[in-house]
């Protein structure tokens, strides 16, 4: 054998190997990008699977707001409707402490009639006493 005869040899024995080693890659590239696939295809069906569960969620979330909105219309009509019974109850309150006061007042007031009337009481007695003495004591002079 001749020295480019051994050369062409090798070559081929490196192309042969280098031909294997492609096929061993393409094998594993191949197995990949069909797990590649199937991730996707289970990841697109999740995707949809999700996007069905927002949507219903979505449509149970609008009619739960629709809800509540009506709701707080209703009890903001309540408390509109209660607010001038809190005004009253506030008037009734300013109304009772008004009548408190002018019944302290008039207890004061009978309260200093009382005691001037007692003074008037004790004078009275003590007038009505010193006039009948006055009165004993001139009959007493007009009988001496």
């Amino acid at each position: 054998m001749t020295g480019g005869q051994i050369a062409a040899l090798i070559a081929a024995g490196a192309f042969a190997v280098l031909v294997v080693f492609l096929i061993v890659m393409l094998l594993k590239v191949t197995k990949v990008l069909t797990r590649v696939s199937e991730t996707v295809t289970e990841a697109n069906k999740s995707v949809t699977t999700i996007t069905n569960d927002v949507d219903v969620l979505s449509r149970q979330v609008e009619g739960l707001l629709n809800k509540t909105n009506v709701l707080l219309d209703d009890v903001n009509g309540k408390v509109a409707d209660l607010d001038p019974v809190f005004r009253a109850a506030g008037e009734l309150g300013e109304s009772v402490s008004s009548l408190n006061a002018a019944s302290r007042g008039l207890t004061e007031k009978v309260t200093s009639v009382g005691r001037t009337t007692a003074k008037a009481t004790v004078a009275s007695k003590m007038g009505a006493s010193a006039l009948r003495f006055y009165q004993n004591r001139r009959q007493t002079k007009d009988k001496e």
